[in-house]
């Protein structure tokens, strides 16, 4: 194989979350979730990280001769301070920025709905933020599982850090499922290609 047919590397998929049964099944926890439906479909489980705040996973997505390496990672810190495992992770697999995938809740878009992009702010979350301070660059990609804003004026913190409605858990098994797919779809078919079939979808 010559240099130039060789791979760049594997992509480092990190799904964001808060540690702890008391945060499980929030919806600022949605990362760990579609990590889980990754892993669960692969047949794989996580082990703890080295030198790293997290639990990884290494395995390999799409059809032998054109799949790509990649390491699953969920961050067991708490969210805002997501940096600094995702950072050692990098380090320790010598990936780039432009290979880190960080799959994550977002309140600006509609529950149920999937949204790809490479880099752009962070919207307020602060575990993007804190991912961007580390790597010093926002030029990273993110699978935006949407959560939707509260209603009423419920606080922002309080709506992320609660668990989804009953009517909402009817769909959370198809929003985890296609944001996994999501994953797949930009690390094989790449970012545009991706957007182009997720972003064409309604909200259910």
């Amino acid at each position: 194989m010559t240099v130039s047919e060789r791979r760049p590397g594997p992509y480092l998929v990190v799904g964001l979350g808060n540690p702890g049964p008391k945060y499980a099944a929030t919806r600022h926890n949605i990362g760990h979730m579609v990590l889980d439906h990754i892993a669960d479909a692969t047949g794989g489980r996580f082990t703890a990280a080295r030198r790293a705040q997290a639990v990884v996973l290494e395995g390999r997505l799409g059809i032998p001769g054109s799949d790509e390496r990649v390491i699953l990672a969920k961050t067991t810190t708490y969210m805002n301070v997501s940096g600094g495992p995702v950072k050692a992770l990098a380090s320790y697999y010598d990936i780039p920025p432009e290979r880190i995938v960080a799959v994550h809740d977002e309140v600006d878009i509609p529950f149920d709905t999937v949204r790809l992009k490479l880099g752009g702010g962070e919207g307020g979350h602060n575990g993007l933020r804190d991912i961007t301070k580390a790597l010093g660059t926002k030029d990273y990609l993110r699978v935006r599982a949407g959560v939707g804003r509260p209603s009423g004026g419920r606080d922002t913190a309080d709506h992320v850090l609660a668990p989804f409605t009953s009517t909402e858990r009817k769909a959370l098994e198809l929003l985890i499922s296609d944001a996994a797919d999501a994953v797949e779809a930009v690390i094989l078919e790449g970012l545009t290609t991706a957007q182009q079939r997720f972003h064409s979808r309604e909200a259910r």
